[in-house]
């Protein structure tokens, strides 16, 4: 059975409902969050936003070392920002779920931050927690829009806003 043409499929169902619930926020509400250890809005959906760009990162290379490649996010302060960003990351990822890869994907793919090794995965698995992560993170979105009282839309149905 071949896995890429599987992870296209989800990755396009999952690109819908991401960009139905980034395009929500308000723009005045990017430095929001509901408690002081939460992340900001505008940290928490970039994160989403850039998620994506991890199934290239997992076909093209070996390893992320925070050590050596720190996290810099990408600042946005508007939706339409934020969905431009996310365009871009599906176009990164999509480009290389392509059947060339499918050999890679049994490949082992290590995390880590210096000598500490957060995680040693094959890519499959590395793009598979890519997946969960934005499901994750998308949900935690969703409770903050809910806090805010602004409608959610559903994920994988209707949402209670569209009943």
């Amino acid at each position: 059975m071949e896995l890429i043409p599987i992870f296209l499929k989800e990755f396009e169902a999952e690109a819908l409902t991401t960009r139905n619930m980034l395009s929500r926020i308000p723009d005045d509400k990017y430095d929001w969050q509901p408690h002081p250890k939460s992340m900001t809005i505008r940290t928490l959906a970039t994160h989403i936003a850039e998620l994506p760009t991890w199934v290239s990162l997992a076909l093209t290379t070996d390893e992320l070392d925070f050590a050596a490649e720190p996290y810099n996010p990408t600042i946005i302060n508007t939706t339409n920002d934020l969905l431009a960003l996310l365009e871009k990351s599906l176009a990164e990822g999509r480009a290389h779920l392509i059947p060339a890869n499918e050999e890679k994907l049994t490949e082992n793919w290590t995390l880590r931050n210096g000598d500490v090794i957060y995680s040693v995965q094959t890519k499959h698995e590395t793009i598979r927690h890519a997946y969960c992560q934005i499901v994750h993170h998308r949900a935690q979105l969703g409770v903050y829009l809910r806090l805010l009282n602004i409608p959610i839309p559903g994920s994988y149905g209707p949402s209670a806003d569209e009943n």
